[in-house]
C-alpha cells in the first residue's frame, strides 16, 4: 500500500497534466507556422481530378480560443489544487468551503436558535417553530436509518413508542446525538452450552413476551437462560441503565422468531449510532433533542427532565 500513498503518484499526476499542457502549446505553435507546399496555395494532395486539399491559416477566432483555453487551465491549475499533492495557491478544498457554508449557515440562525437557548423541553416541544425547524433536523440527519416518519426498522428503534434504554429524558437524547452511542451483545453460545441449549433458551426468551414458541424447550431452556441474567434480569425485564432491552414485551429491534433469536444468542450483535456534534451546533443538537422526545411524549411532557438519560436500544 505504500506504493499508493508515496510521492511518487503526485509527480506522476503533475507530469501528465503539465506535459499535456505543453504539446497542446506545441500544437498550437506548429499549427500557427504555413508552409507553402504548392504554387496554388493546396497541399498539392487532390482526389477525384478536382477536391483539392488546401493549406489555408487556422481561423483566428480560434486560435483565440485555443490560446485562451490554455491559460485559463495554467491559472486554474496555478490557483486550485489539480497538481498533484499541491493545494493550489488559494489553498482551497471542497471540506474548507463546506465548513464555511456551515459556518455562514449557522450564523444566520443564530438569532432564530439564540431564543430557543431559553426555552424548556417541555416549552420547546410546545412551540410549533421550534418543532418545524426540529423536523428538517431529523430529516436531514436521522431519517436515512429511523425513517422519515421516525418508526424505524429492523435493527434501527423506533423513536415513537415508549420502549427506551438508557433511561428517559431530553438531556441524554441531546447526549446521544451528540456523542453517538454503541450497543453490544456479545455472543453467548459457548455460557449457554449446546446448540439444543441455545435452542431452548430462545423459545424460553420467546414465552417471555407470549410470543409463538415451543413450551417444552421453553421449560428446558429457563434453567439456561442464567447466563443471560446478568443482563437482562432473572425475570427478563432487562436493565434500561445498562441498555440491555426488555424481553418481556414484544418489540423486537434485530428480527422476531426462533431463527432471530438464536442468531441475536450465537452471534451477538453491535449497533453504533454515530456522533453528529460535528455536524449540528450545540443550539441545533438542543432543538433536535427535544423533537425527538415529543414524538413518543405526546400527551404526556412532565418527564422531560427526568436526570436518567434517554436512549433507544442499540
Amino acid at each position: 500500500m505504500s506504493d499508493f500513498i508515496s510521492s511518487f503518484w503526485s509527480w506522476y499526476i503533475i507530469a501528465i497534466v503539465v506535459g499535456g499542457l505543453v504539446f497542446c502549446v506545441f500544437v498550437l505553435a506548429v499549427a500557427s507556422k504555413r508552409t507553402v507546399m504548392a504554387d496554388d496555395n493546396s497541399t498539392g494532395h487532390v482526389w477525384d481530378e478536382d477536391l483539392k486539399e488546401m493549406n489555408n491559416p487556422l481561423p483566428r477566432w480560434w486560435m483565440g480560443l485555443f490560446i485562451i483555453t490554455v491559460v485559463f487551465a495554467a491559472t486554474y491549475l496555478t490557483l486550485y489544487p489539480g497538481l498533484g499533492g499541491s493545494k493550489g495557491v488559494l489553498n482551497w478544498s471542497s471540506k474548507g468551503q463546506l465548513e464555511a457554508e456551515h459556518a455562514k449557515a449557522r450564523e444566520a440562525m443564530a438569532p432564530i436558535y439564540a431564543g430557543f437557548m431559553t426555552m424548556t423541553p417541555e416549552a420547546l416541544a410546545a412551540d410549533t417553530k421550534a418543532m418545524g425547524i426540529g423536523e428538517r433536523l431529523f430529516v436531514n440527519n436521522c431519517a436515512g436509518c429511523h425513517g422519515s416518519d421516525a418508526r424505524g426498522g429492523k435493527s434501527f428503534p423506533n423513536l415513537t413508542d415508549n420502549d427506551w434504554l438508557g433511561g428517559t429524558g431530553v438531556d441524554y437524547i441531546a447526549k446521544t446525538i451528540a456523542e453517538g452511542r454503541q450497543g453490544m451483545m456479545p455472543p453467548m453460545a459457548a455460557a449457554v452450552g449446546s446448540a439444543e441449549d441455545v435452542k431452548n433458551v430462545a423459545n424460553y426468551v420467546l414465552s417471555l413476551s407470549g410470543s409463538a414458541h415451543d413450551s417444552i424447550r421453553a421449560q428446558l431452556g429457563k434453567s439456561k437462560f442464567g447466563a443471560c441474567a446478568a443482563c437482562h434480569g432473572a425475570d427478563g425485564k432487562g436493565m434500561q441503565a445498562m441498555g440491555a432491552p426488555n424481553l418481556t414485551d414484544k418489540v423486537w429491534l434485530h428480527g422476531w422468531g426462533e431463527a432471530a433469536v438464536i442468531a441475536m444468542i450465537n452471534n451477538g450483535k453491535t449497533n453504533v449510532m454515530p456522533q453528529h456534534a460535528s455536524r449540528l451546533s450545540p443550539e441545533q443538537i438542543k432543538v433536535l433533542a427535544a423533537y425527538v422526545w415529543s414524538l413518543s411524549h405526546k400527551g404526556d411532557k412532565q418527564t422531560a427532565l427526568a436526570p436518567a438519560g434517554d436512549a433507544k436500544a442499540q
